[in-house]
């Protein structure tokens, strides 16, 4: 079985909001998407749409967002990211909250985090995190 993949704002922006989205990130997009493997929260869905001017892209965001259901967030959640917070913390390594939040979220229910922000990288080093990587050599095939 496949892991899922919580995907990070920094990814969701570089496919939905850029003038021009990567390529390689669009076409591991459409592979998650295709597998069913796309998790998102909603304090990423917050990030993503918070500072779009206009409001028709704004509107065009959201539907393409309404395939993807926020994960159901509980206390314990808020509490992990908290104690993750705290261990990068006592490390020096900074954070905000909603990175600790989805480390927390991805660490409890066996996801790997999508992410284009090397921040992720430095948790990982004191947290129990895993990353996703896309595939370049299975990206090359389905072209």
């Amino acid at each position: 079985m496949k892991v899922r993949v919580l995907v990070d704002t920094s990814v969701w922006s570089s496919v939905l909001r850029k003038k021009a989205p990567d390529e390689s990130n669009q076409k591991e997009m459409k592979i998650l998407t295709q597998t069913g493997r796309i998790a998102i929260i909603g304090a990423v869905r917050q990030e993503l749409l918070s500072g779009i001017k206009k409001p028709d892209q704004f509107d065009i965001i959201q539907k393409k967002l309404y395939d993807f259901p926020d994960e159901i967030l509980s206390e314990q959640d808020y509490e992990e990211a908290a104690r993750m917070n705290n261990t990068c913390h006592s490390h020096g390594i900074q954070g905000s909250h909603t990175d600790f939040l989805i480390c927390a979220i991805a660490m409890r229910r066996r996801l790997s985090i999508y992410s284009l922000d090397n921040d992720f990288e430095n948790y990982s080093k004191w947290i129990p995190v895993r990353l996703h990587r896309s595939n370049p050599q299975k990206l090359k095939k389905e072209e």
